[in-house]
């Protein structure tokens, strides 16, 4: 074939593609998270008792969920319904539906609208019901198995904040519109904070102001607004500035090193938010944080969702992990952020955490221009940089680090010590004789 045919042929496939191709901006808010996040912990990612939304579900572990979706929506009916008719709900999403398939980055092909909308409508409804249940004990069955195992809602709880297992947030308002009351979003968000706000693991935490609910994504997206600390936690103090990088940023050493460089570790038990963390005149001030089973999954899906939506540099808890990376490198480390009260640890194995907080850190992007803890890490070299904790650090780390180097040093000394007292004496012998 000659070139000018080639030429043609390529020209016409690629032109015949970028016709295909809309020139609008994908609308997608609900992604699978990328090979190199989820190969580091898969399981971190994917839900253990329910399938929300159309990526899981198909998995078949997953299936006994389905007969608990029909029964709560089944209950709503019964309630809310007096015709017991569920045109209502599908109507209400169906003119949704265009809206929400639009949000999912990689919905099946063979998914039709009218399974779709049945998805959807199931799915938004068992999340109100359980939210209205876990708030309201006299909306629950006796018999009602998912409260009457613990470990069922936590099950629940992880689940239904994975970044994979999201339905869009308008939906949910929508369905709450029809069960509940129009308008009354406030009480929507109200119930789903107190059902997820004890998977946070630290302080900053707080019922969100009401909004649009088109201005939140999804229940994923609802925990990290919820979770924002306050303005001045991210740039409002001194120590603690937003800065923009001019030069690569120098990250802080471990626990047990910035304790050799004569830097004291305190807890603030009554501090506004995990992410404050100050540095004071060789203070470092924390917040505590506690490390449960299911930390590293909420964790994981946070950070996920800040790779994919952190243009608006709200990347708090990805820098929160880089910074706890930073400082927890050992089992001694945990142990003096344990003693201090900054840590607690119900892993139980020290190592388990520190594998934990480190694996955290691979394979996400990193800091940008407006890492949160960039001030203070500067600040931290300085101390760690100063003539007398540079060198107190070295004398710790070299000799007294291992009993054999400290041996080494106290024999070096005492012979130091019996060398000029020898020398003292016989100055003193000679001054005797002259006499």
């Amino acid at each position: 074939m000659d070139p000018d045919s080639i030429t043609q042929l390529a020209s016409d496939g690629i032109n015949k593609k970028l016709k295909e191709v809309s020139r609008a901006q994908p609308e997608c808010t609900i992604y699978r998270v990328h090979r190199h996040l989820r190969d580091l912990n898969p399981k971190a990612y994917e839900p253990e008792v329910i399938a929300i939304g159309p990526y899981h579900n198909n998995n078949e572990h997953l299936k006994r969920m389905e007969g608990h979706k029909l029964r709560y929506l089944q209950q709503l009916l019964d309630a809310n319904d007096p015709l017991n008719d569920i045109k209502r709900y599908v109507a209400a999403v169906s003119r949704l539906e265009a809206e929400a398939r639009k949000c999912y980055a990689d919905l099946p092909e063979t998914l039709t609208p009218a399974e779709f909308v049945q998805m959807l409508v199931l799915d938004g409804c068992f999340i109100i019901q359980l939210v209205r249940k876990f708030e309201t004990v006299i909306l629950r069955e006796e018999n009602d198995p998912i409260f009457q195992m613990n470990w069922m809602i936590k099950s629940l709880q992880r689940d239904l904040m994975l970044f994979e297992n999201q339905l869009p947030f308008f939906v949910l308002c929508e369905l709450y519109d029809l069960i509940e009351a129009p308008g009354q979003h406030s009480r929507f968000w109200n119930l789903l904070f107190n059902f997820f706000t004890s998977l946070y693991p630290g302080q900053g935490s707080k019922a969100m102001p009401i909004v649009d609910p088109r201005q939140v994504k999804h229940l994923l997206d609802f925990l990290h607004q919820s979770w924002l600390p306050p303005p001045q936690c991210l740039g409002g103090g001194s120590s603690h500035q937003v800065i923009t990088l001019g030069t690569k940023l120098r990250f802080i050493g471990s626990a047990k090193r910035l304790e050799e460089a004569q830097v004291k570790f305190e807890n603030r038990p009554k501090g506004k938010s995990l992410f404050d963390v100050r540095f004071e005149k060789g203070v470092m001030i924390m917040a505590p944080l506690t490390i449960e089973d299911w930390t590293e999954s909420f964790l994981r899906n946070l950070i996920a969702y800040e790779q994919y939506f952190g243009h608006n540099q709200n990347n708090f808890v990805t820098d929160y992990v880089k910074f706890l990376v930073c400082i927890v490198g050992s089992s001694m480390d945990v142990e003096i952020l344990t003693r201090k009260g900054i840590i607690e640890n119900w892993l139980g194995d020290e190592d388990k955490l520190v594998e934990m907080v480190n694996k955290l850190g691979d394979s996400v992007a990193e800091p940008g221009n407006s890492f949160v803890y960039a001030k203070m890490f500067e600040d931290v070299h300085k101390h760690c940089t100063e003539h007398w904790n540079m060198w107190r650090a070295n004398l710790l780390r070299n000799y007294f680090s291992k009993p054999f180097s400290m041996f080494t040093l106290l024999v070096g000394v005492w012979g130091l010590y019996l060398a000029v007292m020898q020398t003292v004496f016989s100055i003193l012998q000679y001054l005797q004789g002259k006499r």
